[in-house]
């Protein structure tokens, strides 16, 4: 018989009917089959535990033929949006929004929001706050009220070049957040808030590492320092602790060394800077001076000889990083322009112009003003006793004036050839019970030992330093050992 004279519908029936009959026989069959293996699978209910479930019993070949319906390919069918429940989400957020108040500055959004427009740089030199701000087309009105802002604007002016700025721009272009960051452990962040910005301040706290350098000199202090791989910044602390006891530029001499205790500082595994020399000793012509960190009960740090006296005296002897003297203190000195003699009552310090002028001790500016043959020139008063003189100054220091303060070691002035000088330099004088001495030969005071009540303390933080730097020393020897 010839399938094809069969109407179509009378045979797709007929098969239908067929599968239907074997599929019935086939659940209809009790036990398995011979050729068949039956696997129970326990099935557990959230929570229960084993056995609490009823065993399903399932056949291996239905198993198997449920394996290639899920090894086959599965088309994924397209998603469907109910594009009127999304319009109805979008205006519901929109109503939510706040509204920025009239006259106001954008609100500060969510940094995660894909339409503002984020952008780091570095400073670089050369460059000015004002003049990143035009390049980045901010207005100079937002710089200003950035500036102006308390308490921390006002740090926005000291930007240096390799510093960082992060801007947080709305679409519009309007400026809604600035991050400055100075160095890797603090940024300043700034947010605006209606037409003016808010600041804070972020700092993280590094991990901190002992770490040991030691040199010896064969030209000078700072390289030897660097050979040993100690940066400029940290041998420049190294020598303000022994300026008092040693002058750097006079008294060094080739085989002179150095051994030097400080800190790394460590944020997880990267190193980020470094930070305060724990312990040092100088050993200068054979005479060994060391100096340890502490910080009293009060919270002031300084350092101290191991005896807890201060390697900071009541004033500092050269009160200028100069690279040479160009005139000692000689009474009996013939004047270089005047060609007679005139007494040189003080010394000379040679530097290039713009070198920072210190002063030498606390004290209070008697005078700051100009003379035709002292050029700017600055007096200080140290109590009763004490006065010293800096001439021939190129400028005078932020808030240099009579009548103000000053402590050691601030900036007072900036080395010049004003007045009558041949070159750029320092004259520095002082006097004692009004009565000129040489600078680099007069007795100086000290400054105040340790309190008495805290010697104890000072010896419980000091002897551990000290065992730490011989331990390091005593490596450093057993290493050079043939």
């Amino acid at each position: 018989m010839n399938l094809r004279s069969f109407p179509k519908p009378h045979l797709v029936i007929t098969c239908a009917l067929t599968l239907l009959m074997a599929l019935f026989l086939l659940f209809r069959e009790e036990g398995p089959s011979p050729r068949s293996e039956t696997i129970v699978v326990e099935t557990l209910r959230p929570g229960a535990t084993s056995g609490a479930g009823a065993p399903t019993t399932v056949r291996q070949d239905a198993i198997e033929a449920l394996a290639s319906v899920v090894a086959a390919p599965i088309a994924t069918p397209t998603p469907l949006v109910d594009l009127g429940a999304v319009a109805a989400l979008a205006d519901v957020a929109a109503k939510a929004a706040p509204t920025p108040p009239r006259g106001a500055g954008p609100l500060v959004a969510p940094s995660a929001d894909p339409l503002h427009r984020v952008k780091r740089i570095k400073v670089k030199p050369g460059e000015s706050l004002s003049s990143i701000f035009k390049r980045e087309g901010i207005a100079a009105s937002e710089l200003h009220r950035l500036v102006t802002s308390e308490p921390l604007g006002k740090r926005l002016k000291n930007i240096f070049p390799g510093h960082g700025l992060t801007f947080t721009q709305a679409p519009d272009g309007a400026l809604l957040k600035l991050a400055y960051v100075p160095n890797l452990l603090e940024t300043l962040e700034f947010e605006r808030q209606g037409n003016t910005f808010t600041g804070r301040e972020l700092i993280q706290s590094p991990d901190r590492a002992e770490a040991y350098k030691h040199g010896v000199i064969d030209h000078s202090l700072f390289i030897a320092s660097q050979r040993a791989g100690l940066p400029d910044s940290l041998t420049m602390r190294f020598a303000q602790i022994f300026q008092w006891d040693v002058d750097f530029v006079l008294d060094i001499r080739r085989g002179d060394e150095f051994h030097v205790v400080y800190e790394e500082l460590y944020l997880g595994e990267e190193f980020v800077g470094f930070g305060e020399i724990l312990a040092a000793e100088f050993v200068n012509q054979g005479r060994s001076h060391r100096a340890i960190r502490y910080t009293d009960t009060e919270g002031r740090s300084d350092y101290y000889n191991p005896k807890g006296r201060p390697m900071r005296q009541a004033f500092i002897r050269a009160p200028v990083e100069f690279s040479r003297i160009s005139s000692n203190f000689n009474m009996r000195r013939v004047h270089p322009l005047h060609k007679r003699n005139m007494p040189h009552r003080g010394i000379d310090y040679a530097a290039p112009t713009g070198t920072p002028i210190l002063a030498a001790g606390d004290g209070r500016v008697v005078t700051a003003s100009r003379t035709d043959a002292n050029g700017n020139y600055v007096v200080l008063q140290h109590g009763a006793q004490f006065v010293t003189k800096y001439l021939h100054m190129s400028k005078f220091g932020r808030g240099i004036k009579s009548g103000v303060r000053v402590r050691q070691g601030q900036v007072i002035g900036y080395v010049g050839a004003t007045g009558w000088a041949t070159g750029p330099h320092l004259h520095y004088e002082f006097l004692v019970n009004g009565v000129h001495q040489n600078p680099r030969t007069v007795k100086l005071p000290q400054a105040d030992p340790i309190p008495a009540n805290e010697i104890t303390r000072f010896r419980q933080r000091a002897e551990p330093l000290l065992a730490l730097l011989d331990d390091f020393k005593q490596q450093v020897h057993i290493a050079a050992a043939p």
